[in-house]
């Protein structure tokens, strides 16, 4: 998936190394790559690679998407990537198993919250810290490939959303403007 590798490398920096799926898991599961040096300061990646080989259906309709799941943190000071690679594992796995798209505004709750601040879900969003061409791009078989950015939430916010709406929630996203890249953030002021 050379393109999909260009793609990613040109806005994450180098592939740093990938993780196979693990014994056990779906067959379609995809790789989980790393990422660093990008062009978000201090920032490391973690991006599906082959994801977008199976094709979702929306749970709504009868749509199919071909996605590439992406999260994103603060490259820390040790070599341990932190728990994103395996949260991303996760989230393609049940992806897969199920055969159902992720879509923007859908919540995912996680096993276990995340370690810091207590994030115990995450958020479907477009990845707007990059620029307006990342969010897809158009393989060698000629699919479409969106990219869903994976967002560690707290449980108020995966609330808020359930609630009041994945607008509402982008809407106070704007608003207080919080770093979604620091998985020690406080939640949002609902």
């Amino acid at each position: 998936m050379p393109v999909l590798i260009d793609h990613l490398e040109n806005r994450l920096g180098l592939m740093a190394g990938a993780w196979s799926a693990r014994d056990g898991a779906p067959s379609g599961t995809p790789q989980v790559a790393a990422f660093r040096e990008g062009r978000l300061e201090r920032v490391q990646a973690f991006a599906t690679i082959g994801l977008s080989r199976t094709p979702l259906r929306s749970p709504d309709s009868d749509r199919h998407y071909h996605l590439e799941l992406l999260a994103c943190d603060y490259v820390k000071d040790s070599e341990d990537h932190g728990p994103l690679p395996g949260v991303v594992e996760f989230v393609a796995e049940r992806m897969v198993a199920a055969g159902h798209a992720l879509l923007r505004g859908d919540v995912i709750p996680l096993p276990v919250p995340l370690p810091g601040a207590g994030m115990t879900a995450l958020y479907a969003a477009l990845p707007v810290y990059f620029d307006d061409g990342f969010s897809s791009v158009t393989i060698e078989n000629g699919a479409d490939v969106a990219i869903v950015w994976l967002v560690p939430i707290t449980s108020a916010e995966a609330d808020f959303v359930r609630i009041k709406g994945w607008p509402a929630f982008e809407q106070a996203l704007v608003a207080q403007d919080p770093d979604l890249l620091d998985m020690d953030r406080a939640g949002l002021d609902l």
